[in-house]
């Protein structure tokens, strides 16, 4: 079983930065897929950025070129830099693992940008 717990939401004013970390446990392997989506109330949930086990990353198209994701010193961390954030940025930021067929989600973590 895998587990996943996220951190560093909170509340930020537009223009702001905030941090993401998620850190997983239990039967880590190699070649996993780690990601962030998010869910803002009302919308359906949407991938915010994501990493491979090789480093290959992707982004939402509303978020490229503020947010960076990145892999942790530690083998099964992941990080998302959020800059330049903006109210739209408001939603629940979830972790998500892929590892062979299965997908593991975290429970989120809020994030809430004021204007």
């Amino acid at each position: 079983q895998v587990q996943l717990v996220e951190s560093g939401g909170g509340l930020v004013q537009a223009g702001g930065s905030l941090r993401l970390s998620c850190s997983a446990s239990g039967s880590i392997f190699s070649g996993n897929a780690m990601a962030w989506y998010r869910q803002a109330p009302g919308k359906q949930r949407e991938l915010v950025a994501r990493i491979t086990s090789t480093g290959s990353k992707n982004y939402g198209d509303s978020v490229e070129g503020r947010f960076t994701i990145s892999r942790g010193n530690a083998k099964n961390t992941v990080h998302l830099q959020m800059n330049s954030l903006k109210p739209e940025d408001t939603a629940v930021y979830y972790c998500y693992l892929r590892q062979y067929s299965d997908n593991y989600w975290g429970k989120g973590t809020l994030v809430t940008v004021s204007s």
